[in-house]
Order: C-alpha cells, then sequence, then structure tokens
C-alpha cells in the first residue's frame, strides 16, 4: 500500500521538487520516495554488471525482458578493446533474481530497440552487423547543447530472431537507417522509423517486412512507435519544431489522424502505452536537460501527471502487459550513477484528471 500523504505535504514537496528541494537542494531518497509512492512503489534495481545498460521490454507474460547493454571491459592489461566496444548489443533476461543475461545479437556492429513479438516466441531489433563500419560521419539526434543524443548510423536494419538469437532474420534493406521498431498486438505488422525517403518517419510493414507503407509525412524526424493494445492507434515522438525540440503525437494506425500531444520548449520522448490504450508514460526535459522525469498523460484529455522525482535522468519508461510494473531506464539512482534499468509496481488510480479552467 502506498503511505498516506496530506492534500499540503503533496503540495509543499511537489512545489519545492521543481527546482530540487526548498533551497534548491536535491530531493532526499526519503522525499523522493513519498512523491514518487502515489504511482510507483518498491523501486529496485533490474540490472547490474554492465558498463550501462537500458531501453528494456517485457515479454507477453511480464516473466522476461528483453534490453539493450554495453558489457564492462574485462580485467586485463593492456587491452585493446573492440572497435565496437561501447556499442549496444541486445540481451533478454528472465524477470528473477540472479538470473543472467544471455546475448542475442551477433556481438558485431551497433543495436538498439529490441521488442518482443506478441506470441512471446521472437523479438526484433536493429543492427549494423551486416555493416559494422559504415563510410561516413554517422548523423545523429543531439538537444543543442546537451548531452542528449542518439545516433542514427548508416547500414542499421530490422531483424528478427528466436529468444535465443538463432534463426536471425533480416526484415529490412533500404538504405540508410531503419530501427525504432514493434509489433502490431496482433503480431501481423510492425511499426518503425526509416530515412529511405530522405527524412525520417514513420512507416508499417508486414511481419516479415513486405509491404512497408509511410504513415507520417513531415519533415523532421519522427520515430520511437508504439502501437496502442487495442491495435488503433500509435503513439511516436517527433521534431517538428525544427529547434531539437521532440513532441509527442497519436495518429491512427493508417496515420490520417495525427494530433499533438504536447507543444513546448522542452524534449518530450520515449512515449509507451498503458493497458487501456488511453494512458502513456513518457519522460520530458522540462526540470532541466539533466534532469528528465516521468510523466503520466491521458491521451484523449491531455492530463497529466508527474511520476518521478529522482535527481538525473529518468526516461525511456514502459509498462508490463498487465500495467503492474514500470520499467524505465536511470542513471541516477545506482550506486555507480550509469544508465541501468530500474522496476517499481505501479498503479494508475487516482489517474490524472484535467485542469480546471481559469476564472474569467
Amino acid at each position: 500500500m502506498s503511505p498516506t500523504l496530506t492534500s499540503a505535504l503533496l503540495l509543499t514537496a511537489a512545489l519545492t521538487a521543481q527546482t530540487g528541494g526548498s533551497s534548491g537542494r536535491p530531493l532526499s531518497a526519503e522525499e523522493v520516495a513519498k512523491l514518487e509512492s502515489k504511482h510507483l512503489t518498491n523501486v529496485r534495481q533490474v540490472t547490474f554488471g554492465f558498463f550501462r545498460a537500458g531501453e528494456g521490454y517485457f515479454s507477453p507474460d511480464g516473466k522476461q525482458i528483453v534490453f539493450q547493454a554495453v558489457p564492462n571491459l574485462p580485467e586485463a592489461v593492456f587491452l585493446e578493446p573492440k572497435s565496437n566496444q561501447y556499442e549496444y548489443q541486445i540481451y533478454v533476461a528472465d524477470l528473477a533474481a540472479n538470473a543472467r543475461p544471455r546475448m542475442v545479437s551477433t556481438g558485431e556492429g551497433a543495436c538498439t530497440c529490441a521488442f518482443f513479438s506478441p506470441d512471446g516466441r521472437s523479438i526484433i531489433f536493429g543492427s549494423t552487423h551486416l555493416n559494422p563500419s559504415p563510410s561516413g560521419p554517422r548523423t545523429a539526434y543531439s538537444r543543442t547543447g546537451s548531452r542528449y543524443r542518439w545516433s542514427f548510423p548508416e547500414g542499421m536494419d530490422v531483424f528478427r530472431a528466436d529468444l535465443d538469437g538463432k534463426g536471425l532474420t533480416r526484415l529490412t534493406d533500404a538504405q540508410g537507417y531503419d530501427a525504432e521498431g514493434s509489433f502490431s498486438p496482433d503480431g501481423k505488422q510492425i511499426v518503425f522509423t526509416s530515412f529511405r525517403d530522405g527524412d525520417a518517419e514513420i512507416y508499417v510493414m508486414d511481419v516479415d517486412g513486405k509491404n512497408p507503407r509511410r504513415i507520417t509525412n513531415s519533415k523532421g524526424y519522427d520515430g520511437g512507435p508504439f502501437f496502442s493494445p487495442d491495435g488503433k492507434r500509435i503513439v511516436y515522438r517527433s521534431d517538428r519544431k525544427e529547434n531539437d525540440m521532440l513532441q509527442l503525437y497519436v495518429n491512427n494506425a493508417e496515420g490520417t489522424d495525427e494530433r499533438a500531444l504536447t507543444n513546448e520548449d522542452s524534449v518530450n520522448w520515449g512515449p509507451f502505452w498503458y493497458k487501456d490504450s488511453r494512458h502513456i508514460i513518457y519522460s520530458t526535459s522540462r526540470h532541466g536537460h539533466s534532469n528528465y522525469e516521468v510523466y503520466l498523460m491521458n491521451v484523449d484529455t491531455k492530463a497529466e501527471e508527474r511520476l518521478t522525482y529522482h535527481d538525473g535522468f529518468d526516461g525511456l519508461p514502459v509498462f508490463s502487459p498487465d500495467g503492474s510494473k514500470m520499467m524505465w531506464t536511470s542513471n541516477a539512482r545506482g550506486t555507480d550513477r550509469n544508465s541501468q534499468l530500474f522496476i517499481a509496481d505501479f498503479t494508475l488510480a487516482p489517474a490524472p484528471e484535467p485542469k480546471a479552467a481559469a476564472n474569467p
């Protein structure tokens, strides 16, 4: 059970948390726990032993996770790291104490954005292992003046594999970058991001990689798409403001009913659906570009509420299929300050309510 907090305590803590504390100080662990306990309890670290790890997703039964991670260097003298030593690889692990993660990518090139198929028997992910050393500079998305950045390496394609990494099958082979893929709930389609037409747009293809069709048509980067659990809508991020400010959008599965969910001078990204197909979680820089926090939003009313209050980066949040857990990437909650996965028990109630209209 979440501890009971008075309205006055919540209001005071929420106001002081905007700047870290009453004097601009970081919140204490106790203060963070009280604020987060309205929706998040039993917060604990998931991944250990990696140089960094993050962007994890649950299997359909909630018993496994797939994530990207960079392994630590072995203890050695005069070690010569591999050329891709600090690139992400893909791992699958049972969500159980002392479980050993298994690398399921090839270990070559760079990987990103893994996701379970709805039947739980396979995964998809982006990889450059067929083109591990592309020529020319690597393009990237970066918030001007900050460390917020991710790459769009040439030669990255979407692959499908069994849970042990076997049966690796290439699904895309277009020029440039294909990644950020996820399945439709019925397992018949994959939504993903591609530069194949010269601009980063969102596409839907059949599960075997055939019949790709473009569903966004605006200048700028569109990415990180996910189908709603009912299969009727897609949520994604987009750089429509052309000033390195990602905003959130929702659309129908055909791409004919796009609607902006955010419109502000901050980075809003990593949206992911709750099981009711009405609420999403996402991360925002509105509290500073060194202090990304996770928010909960009703996509129909735009009512929202802050979920995390820990100083540092909290992002890439996802829900378990049954909605009882939230997992995300944090670089400040662990002891080593490197990015790792964390998990918490989640409750939606009380869901965020629309703000009352101001008196005229």
